[in-house]
């Protein structure tokens, strides 16, 4: 008995196969095998062809077919996780209107600031547990008023997942956890907001229904399978954005739990058991996977646009040509722990939740034609990342949420010693490292969602633990200077 997980990121689309009763992935591929293209039209624009998203999870889903030999009758439910805040829009006969404007797109930042002083701050932040901002109703408000012969054509629109789903099976729906990322959902009335759809002017039937983030949301079709190879009638049994999606990898899913990813954008994801909110919504507030009206489990999200991203620019322009990514970590380790003065904001991806929605650009400060080589610049790069995760995470302490340990996967930036010994030494908190990774844990929640596991514990019981890395005393004193000096260049920047 085997699940299929998707992970449907806008770098790359990954299919994992998990072994129901070992938990143990046994093939997984993904496609692109560089980045997926992100069109940027104009500064800021960022948008994706969903169409891409699908052939791409069709050349993965082939592969982990082939490599595992598994036959797709014994593949009993699909996960699916996706990148939150995207919109993509069909018209009647699901037919997709316009490529997908995605999680790091600026352009909606006016409609949801002008939203925010509208509806007013104490109705967006009690209700909504955030501003409007630049999230997935913003960018649909952004497409009313630039494209409104498009817009009138919108039958129904949906998150990246949503649309895998609707492409898997043909029915279209979401979950509340989607609609929250949307800033759709009314957290004080368990409700959509009447009050944020008729400021925008959206009819309620452009959302698709609501499905439960654990249980059946459709089945495979007989297009569908025919073109991934699998089988008709296979349940889809779970969707999450993949920061909650994260966090139930790595079996976070109770008040004071933390998860964190640095792929192409850098999360820190706390569980919290209250309704709570930053009054400035630099940080922002969903529903968790596991969140009902019943029992409030919200997940509180930093998120860093410019993380992976920059290191991915540094090695393509500054770094050695044809170096590894492991090669530039060895090239960073070499530099000491500050390197040697230079700082680098690593903002260059989009406007920055985290700094009130404000787009000041990636720069580099202190550098020394004398003094400097490519291994500060690498060092400090990695630095800076970290040390925009420290400035969100005393935002979320400030909200009640202490970060002493924090769970993430063996991957990305967190393959680099310079990147995980930073954060621990700049935060104090202890680091643990487990092998897992977004599709496994869709694997796993469809293994829920389907009944074939009782609980998350059951699900999650194999988790590994590969590494744990606690701060080093003697070393915390360079790090706060180091990290002192790059929030002075900030607060600079920002003002």
């Amino acid at each position: 008995m085997y699940l299929l997980g998707y992970d449907i990121g806008s770098s790359s689309v990954k299919a994992s196969l998990v072994k129901a009763e070992t938990g143990k992935c046994v093939a997984s591929s993904f496609f692109p095998k560089s980045e997926a293209k992100i069109i940027a039209v104009r500064p800021g624009w960022a948008e994706q062809e969903p169409e891409n998203w699908w052939e791409n999870l069709k050349l993965a889903t082939q592969a982990v077919l082939l490599e595992s030999g598994v036959d797709a009758a014994d593949i009993k439910a699909i996960g699916i996780s996706y990148q939150m805040h995207g919109l993509v829009c069909v018209d009647k006969e699901q037919k997709v209107l316009r490529p997908s404007i995605i999680w790091c797109d600026s352009r909606a930042v006016p409609y949801g600031q002008k939203a925010f002083e509208s509806l007013g701050e104490t109705y967006c932040l009690s209700h909504l547990l955030n501003s409007p901002g630049n999230f997935t109703a913003s960018k649909l408000a952004w497409i009313k008023e630039n494209e409104p012969e498009l817009f009138a054509k919108i039958y129904k629109i949906m998150l990246p997942g949503d649309y895998i789903a609707m492409r898997l099976s043909g029915e279209i729906c979401t979950t509340v956890e989607g609609l929250s990322e949307g800033m759709f959902w009314d957290f004080k009335n368990g409700c959509v907001s009447k009050e944020l759809m008729e400021y925008y002017g959206f009819d309620m039937s452009i959302l698709p229904e609501i499905k439960p983030t654990f249980a059946e949301q459709g089945r495979v079709n007989a297009s569908a399978a025919a073109e991934l190879g699998l089988a008709i009638g296979t349940p889809i049994t779970y969707r999450a954005g993949d920061q909650p999606n994260n966090a139930l990898s790595l079996n976070v899913f109770n008040p004071g739990e933390i998860a964190s990813t640095a792929g192409t954008s850098g999360v820190v994801y706390g569980v919290n058991g209250e309704v709570n909110y930053d009054p400035k919504s630099r940080v922002n507030t969903f529903a968790h996977v596991n969140y009902t009206p019943q029992q409030t489990r919200l997940g509180v999200l930093l998120c860093i646009n410019g993380t992976g991203i920059l290191n991915s620019w540094i090695k393509r322009n500054v770094a050695p040509e044809g170096i590894s990514y492991g090669g530039m970590n060895e090239l960073a380790a070499k530099v000491p722990i500050g390197s040697d003065g230079i700082s680098v904001l690593p903002f260059g991806n989009g406007a920055e939740r985290m700094l009130c929605n404000k787009e000041i650009g990636c720069s580099m400060h202190g550098i020394d034609f004398n003094t400097h080589g490519k291994g500060h610049i690498i060092r400090a790069a990695q630095e800076g990342i970290v040390f925009s995760f420290k400035y969100g995470i005393d935002i979320m302490e400030q909200m009640g949420i202490p970060v002493q340990k924090i769970h993430a996967g063996h991957a990305n930036m967190f393959l680099s010693p310079v990147f995980r010994n930073t954060l621990a030494g700049v935060t104090g908190a202890t680091i643990e490292l487990y092998d897992t990774d977004g599709s496994v844990g869709a694997a796993k929640g469809a293994g829920m969602g389907a009944g074939i596991y009782k609980d998350n514990n059951e699900a999650f019981a194999t988790l590994e633990k590969l590494e744990v890395i606690d701060p080093v005393a003697s070393e915390q004193q360079a790090f706060a200077d180091a990290y002192g000096r790059w929030k002075q260049h900030l607060e600079k920047a920002m003002n």
